[in-house]
């Protein structure tokens, strides 16, 4: 069968990268906690979830390490591997039995849904994926789309206007009908990646996934939907979403914020299914795998776009920037480079980035000292600028006019002027400091 959400696990920890969390601990802010102090560190397997049946895993691809572990490459590689994914991508998959078809209900039972945030409305699914048909090629769309429950058996769904859920969505409720989805939850962090990669309109993100894994991926058809999940999934909800019927909510962003508060539609549940002992995956907004999950698959799409725009070129989502609304690419530039070019192709590669920063081949991107210094030294205000006024941009960002989605960004050339003195821009290196420890020079004979 293709891996799960299990076999990652195991993967993870025979890596020495899982803690397991053995004392019983709370879903309401207990285990968000447990999971921000783990930033940067271990996965995390909950293994008594107060009130539940369910164990909880979260921060499982909350590294860059354990996000390549997941596509089976190393960080350095991480983008090559996802760019021959996506050219890879096949929509034909094998069909297997469904694991999850252990256990049936109509009501969400005692999932252990978290509370993150001591201001959010209740408790969300932070990791359910979502998967609809498309009424105009019939092939399936999978996106990510958080829910907060309202009830034993409906749920708020949180869609963005004009993504490809909330149009066929849209695509229903003209027809006066519901749309039928099936959401997922606990997969193969593959699958995530796949869901939150951006594919255009009408093809497969499940492809993706498959090439990722490396093959055709398993899936299971459900009846009731007429959709197909994959096999190894822990928890399958199928219903409908309602097309006139919404709900206030609000939610955590990716800035570590507070969303406005809209009115959403509503899920009903109709089925729903899982495996037996199920994990249960949370993911902690505005933190490391929220993130990575959704920056690193933009970051590789601003990538491949990129190519052929500098002899050597390569874009970073920033951390500073929520790995969403800031990029810094770094170029090997010549004579006849065009950076105000280079700019232009970042903005549309991503439209909710709000700053871009070039900088040199000799600038650690990912070091907000480094890139800083780069200004500081190789940047003309009155020059190299490039400033878009009243332009689409990011839903997540307070400071926008966020119910129109306007907003003005900035392209910034920190890289050294061709025209000046090369060696007033060279950082200079003491030979040999390389190899000096410092504690061999001060240990105590």
């Amino acid at each position: 069968m293709t891996p799960g959400i299990r076999d990652y696990l195991e993967a993870v920890e025979a890596g020495g990268g899982l803690a397991r969390v053995r004392r019983a601990v709370s879903a309401r802010y207990e285990a968000a906690a447990v999971t921000a102090r783990a930033e940067g560190g271990p996965a995390l397997l909950f293994e008594d979830v107060e009130g539940s049946s369910y164990r909880m895993a979260t921060n499982l691809v909350g590294t860059r390490e354990r996000f390549a572990l997941a596509l089976g490459t190393v960080p350095d590689s991480i983008h090559d591997t996802m760019l021959v994914a996506i050219d890879g991508a096949r929509t034909e998959h094998r069909t297997a039995p469904a694991a999850f078809a252990q256990n049936a209900s109509s009501v969400l039972g005692d999932m252990p849904i978290a509370t993150h945030f001591e201001k959010e409305p209740g408790p969300f699914i932070a990791s359910s994926v979502v998967f609809a048909s498309n009424p105009e090629t019939g092939r399936q769309n999978t996106s990510f789309h958080r829910m907060m429950p309202l009830d034993e058996g409906r749920l708020t769904i949180r869609m963005v206007e004009g993504r490809h859920l909330h149009r066929c969505f849209t695509h229903a409720a003209e027809h006066g009908e519901d749309l039928r989805v099936a959401v997922v939850v606990g997969v193969h962090p593959a699958m995530l990646i796949a869901g939150a990669y951006q594919a255009g309109w009408g093809e497969e993100e499940m492809g993706v996934a498959g090439a990722l894994l490396g093959g055709g991926l398993e899936m299971a058809p459900l009846e009731w939907s007429g959709l197909s999940v994959p096999a190894s999934a822990e928890i399958i909800m199928e219903g409908r979403i309602l097309h006139d019927v919404t709900h206030e909510e609000w939610m955590v962003e990716m800035l570590q914020t507070y969303d406005y508060r809209r009115e959403q539609p509503v899920f009903q549940l109709e089925r729903l299914y899982h495996r037996d002992e199920p994990i249960y995956h949370d993911i902690l907004p505005g933190y490391g795998e929220h993130r990575l999950l959704m920056g690193m698959p933009v970051e590789s799409k601003i990538n491949g776009l990129l190519r052929g725009a500098a002899p050597e070129i390569s874009a970073t989502l920033s951390q500073g920037g929520c790995s969403w609304l800031h990029a810094v690419v770094r170029i090997r530039k010549e004579e006849g480079t065009d950076v105000p070019d280079i700019i232009r192709r970042t903005f549309e590669a991503h439209r909710s980035l709000k700053m871009v920063v070039v900088v040199d081949e000799d600038i650690d991107p990912d070091d907000a000292a480094s890139v800083e210094y780069a200004m500081a030294t190789r940047f003309q205000a009155d020059r190299d600028v490039v400033i878009w006024r009243d332009v689409r941009g990011s839903s997540l960002d307070p400071s926008s006019d966020q119910k129109n989605l306007r907003t003005a960004k900035i392209g910034i050339d920190a890289t050294v002027p061709l025209d000046k003195r090369p060696e007033g821009f060279e950082m200079a290196r003491i030979p040999g400091m390389e190899s000096v420890h410092l504690d061999e020079y001060t240990a105590r004979g």
